[in-house]
């Protein structure tokens, strides 16, 4: 009984086998795309560190506009009850202040509007800054206060 030989033992028996140069060309294709995908998935975390840092960012805008709209009129227009900056680490409740820190400020000013709601209203600029790398990242929130907001609805 005669069994029949692969198309690789015929190639070899006729003497045409894998070459040293198509070796190192498979070699080389292999080490480009494995280098190709290193960076890819380095490029990937850099953009979801990115994102994660962007999201902190607006969780301390949003946290900070948010406690100024429960502060009374009076509160707000004291010098020095809110202060004009403040610094939050990435994670507050890490044992050590671990990454990013995110250096704030708070400017309170009268509304850039003209009408009879002038005296009432207060413009609330929150900005929110950090380093990535070498890369200084800012982000800004902007609301406006009124004298007769929100704490006048919490019980």
């Amino acid at each position: 009984m005669k069994i029949p030989r692969t198309q690789l033992a015929r190639r070899l028996q006729n003497g045409s086998a894998v070459t040293l140069t198509s070796t190192l060309i498979a070699m080389a294709l292999l080490g480009i795309m494995t280098t190709v995908a290193l960076m890819v998935i380095s490029s990937a975390i850099f953009t979801i560190q990115l994102a994660r840092e962007n999201d902190r960012a607006t969780q301390v805008l949003i946290e900070k506009t948010e406690s100024i709209r429960l502060y009374n009129w009076d509160q707000i227009n004291s010098n020095g009850f809110i202060p004009p900056t403040f610094s939050v680490a990435y994670d507050p409740n890490a044992a050590t202040n671990q990454g990013v820190n995110y250096n704030g400020t708070i400017d309170i000013s009268p509304a850039p509007i003209s009408s009879s709601y002038s005296n009432d209203l207060l413009s609330v600029v929150v900005r929110v800054s950090w380093q990535t790398g070498n890369l200084q990242r800012t982000r800004e929130l902007t609301t406006l206060v009124s004298r007769y907001g929100l704490e006048s609805y919490i019980y």
